[in-house]
């Protein structure tokens, strides 16, 4: 997925208690497990038979595929903005496993900005989550960023 954007926002665009949610978005059992076989090959990612045995019942997602899944999603609402890069992710809680075949989608909410000793940059802090179609939480944590400021 490749996001052309049309116009930049910066720091003094972005307002603190601005909302953004994500389309819906399909994860397949095959998504799952071959991702998990690449990066994350425990047997309950990976092994349909014996992940029914496990205290999830059935294979689950790995976190950081659902950290990497936040991210694409995240890109669909927020590409908009002109950021510098993240500086950090605070309070990192998986509420709920990542099934197959769910449909899910991200939101993010401003909750601060500060100003930095940079005249060229400014602090946001999101709160991010993945959640199902329910609205159920399955990762929720706030993400520190760096925005460009206007010139």
């Amino acid at each position: 997925m490749t996001i052309k954007v049309k116009s930049w926002r910066y720091f003094e665009d972005v307002s603190v208690g601005e909302k953004r949610k994500s389309d819906l978005k399909l994860i397949t059992e095959e998504e799952i497990i071959n991702f998990a076989k690449q990066y994350d090959p425990q047997w309950f990612h990976t092994d349909k038979d014996e992940a029914k045995n496990s205290n999830f019942k059935g294979i689950i997602a790995s976190g950081i595929h659902v950290a990497a899944l936040w991210r694409l999603l995240d890109h669909e609402i927020n590409s908009d903005i002109n950021f510098v890069c993240g500086i950090g992710w605070d309070n990192v809680r998986w509420k709920n496993p990542l099934r197959p075949n769910s449909k899910i989608y991200v939101t993010s909410e401003c909750i601060s900005k500060s100003n930095t000793s940079s005249k060229d940059r400014g602090v946001a802090v999101f709160d991010h989550s993945v959640k199902y179609e329910d609205a159920t939480d399955i990762l929720v944590f706030k993400g520190t960023c760096l925005i460009y400021k206007k010139q």
